[in-house]
């Protein structure tokens, strides 16, 4: 993330504004995302069969589902719910406030809006009815391109697939600009209690677990944690976008205070104490696994759902600070292939999900286990993915921008 996109290219080693390990973590976590879209089609909660276009909404989620099913995907997914999205707010929010300083509100404007709303706009024109087409052709009796595109400009909405972080991401810079704008000097005082927030990880932890439960307990006891709001192309899960902002701006408060101090320094006291937080992000999602089990939750009292919701929060602010304790721990120095997966993992987050949806078509009816199918969509829609980035970089003009 170059700023708040969700990658970036690796910067000098002297360079004081970055930092290998967060790099890095960036890198790692589009191919988490490349591979939780790979297996959903094989997790044995996948429903049976979803018809394109359906009200219920799960078929965005679900573009493919297969008959053949692995239970081992299931923690796979289920653990990277919680903090998955979250940790890529708050890493795109990391340098926000630098690239504010350093360009202006009107270079930053003319940057993000050619590095996000471009982008979201060919995705939204392109690559997300490119990757919704095998869902129409597996479930729709004779189907056409003419009446897929019939069935598509009808449905009153306009699914963005994985582009939909990419507008919120717009707006939350968008309000990270007003913010720069009333308080230019903000970060240049930061106050004494500013100071031992972020110089603590156990009341970093605490802070962000207070806020974020704020933002999300009321919203998912409200609307249920499934449920998405859309606006032609503009969608986002309903209870989860106040989460996000709060993990975005976390993000930017930490970057102002700096990315070589406080608690994502590479040899402060989150690092060093990975082992404990392993611990703590272990007990929380075991916690969660246990509130949200079907069988509790069915015989459950209706106050439980606001265990169940507290649980979440606390899986999501300890995992993310593990795997941020977890690549600040050990990773510090550079290898070319991370170097060239930093340099195209925007791109490849742009377009991984066109080759994962046609990839899980073209194995629906191959005699394959469900592991090998999942195994093969994920590694062949990382490599095609990354492949064309690579290629599409070379493009005069497109580098600036993927």
């Amino acid at each position: 993330m170059k700023g708040p996109v969700p990658i970036t290219r690796p910067e000098p080693a002297g360079n004081a504004n970055y930092s290998i390990a967060i790099g890095y973590l960036r890198a790692a976590i589009i191919v988490v995302v490349v591979a939780v879209h790979s297996v959903l089609a094989y997790c044995s909660f996948a429903p049976l069969q979803i018809l394109f276009g359906t009200r219920s909404g799960l078929w965005r989620a679900y573009p493919i589902v297969d008959g053949q099913r692995w239970a081992g995907f299931d923690p796979i997914v289920g653990f990277t719910d919680p903090f998955g999205m979250p940790l890529m707010f708050f890493l795109s929010g990391l340098f926000v406030w630098n690239s504010l300083q350093r360009k202006g509100i009107a270079r930053f404007g003319r940057d993000r809006a050619t590095r996000l709303g471009l982008p979201f706009a060919v995705a939204v024109a392109f690559l997300a009815p490119a990757a919704y087409y095998p869902m129409y052709l597996a479930t729709a009796s004779g189907p056409t391109l003419k009446t897929f595109l019939r069935q598509w400009f009808s449905l009153g909405e306009w699914p963005s697939g994985p582009a939909w972080f990419i507008w919120i991401l717009l707006a939350f810079d968008c309000l990270a600009a007003g913010f720069f704008v009333m308080m230019p000097k903000w970060a240049d005082r930061p106050s004494r209690w500013y100071s031992r927030l972020f110089s603590s990880p156990a009341r970093f932890f605490w802070t962000l677990t207070a806020v974020s439960g704020i933002a999300y307990v009321p919203m998912v006891l409200a609307f249920g944690p499934s449920r998405w709001t859309a606006c032609g192309p503009f969608m986002f899960q309903t209870s989860r976008l106040p989460h996000y902002a709060v993990w975005f701006f976390a993000g930017l408060f930490t970057g102002a205070y700096g990315i070589h101090r406080g608690v994502i320094a590479p040899d402060g006291a989150l690092g060093q104490n990975w082992l404990r937080w392993l611990g703590w992000a272990s007990a929380a999602y075991g916690v969660l696994v246990v509130v949200t089990h079907p069988a509790i939750r069915s015989t459950a009292p209706p106050w439980w759902e606001l265990v169940a919701a507290i649980a979440w929060v606390l899986s999501c602010t300890s995992t993310t600070l593990w795997v941020l304790a977890m690549f600040l721990r050990f990773v510090g120095t550079r290898v070319r292939v991370m170097d060239c997966l930093c340099e195209n993992a925007y791109g490849i987050y742009l377009l991984h999900y066109l080759f994962v949806i046609w990839l899980q078509y073209s194995l629906l009816r191959a005699p394959l286990a469900g592991l090998a199918k999942g195994s093969i969509v994920f590694l062949g829609a990382l490599a095609l993915s990354w492949a064309s980035v690579a290629a599409l970089r070379r493009v005069p003009g497109v580098a600036h921008i993927i």
